[in-house]
């Protein structure tokens, strides 16, 4: 088993239509959010689709929607290094985890949309609650992830910042910081990291 995750990450405007299909939805809390450590517990359902805005409460929707989370996982993870980070997860029992999220740590709530995208498979997160109208998009592969295809609505590279990781974002929410963010997008326009071979745009 590989405890070690390899991804590209950017910043994203919104969800492209193009792959607005059946998502996954998320509830996940953080137990340690420091220092881009990381101790989580996460519940997924596949059959509930909830709309994400900043009133989305993720321990009210696993309340109300118990019974659709299905699979659960607790990991443990350590600082991102050039789309590099440990991960070690391990599926556990779902009413374990919702009882454990139910009890504590900083949730985060998303919706999880799957696409191929050239020769990639993606994960597009779109998040709720405080961190909303955040959307990320992540190229995952068993390797380091170089020589990719950047879609087009793929707005700058967030790879090695911290701030937007799930445990960053659960210790500071997006809608905390997200004018401030626009304001250095302005002022230092998008960017793409060259140390990942050679990127090609859409």
């Amino acid at each position: 088993m590989n405890d070690f995750e390899f991804d590209r990450r950017f910043f994203c405007r919104q969800m492209p239509d193009a792959y607005d299909d059946t998502p996954t939805l998320i509830v996940q809390s953080y137990y340690v959010h420091a220092d881009n450590y990381a101790l989580r517990v996460r519940l997924v359902s596949h059959q509930t689709r909830i709309e994400m805005g900043p009133d989305t409460d993720a321990r009210a929707v696993l309340d109300h929607y118990r019974d659709d989370f299905t699979e659960a996982s607790v990991a443990i993870k350590g600082p991102s290094v050039g789309g590099t980070r440990y991960e070690a997860s391990r599926p556990i029992d779902a009413n374990i985890a919702a009882e454990l999220v139910k009890r504590g740590g900083e949730t985060i709530i998303k919706n999880r949309f799957a696409a191929w995208i050239g020769e990639d498979g993606w994960d597009i997160d779109v998040f709720g609650g405080g961190n909303a109208p955040l959307v990320i998009a992540e190229a995952k592969r068993s390797r380091p992830v170089t020589n990719l295809v950047i879609p087009d609505f793929c707005v700058t590279e967030i790879t090695d910042q911290a701030r937007f990781s799930n445990d960053g974002l659960a210790g500071r929410p997006f809608g905390e910081w997200s004018a401030d963010f626009e304001r250095e997008l302005a002022h230092t326009g998008p960017h793409f990291e060259q140390i990942y071979g050679h990127n090609r745009h859409e």
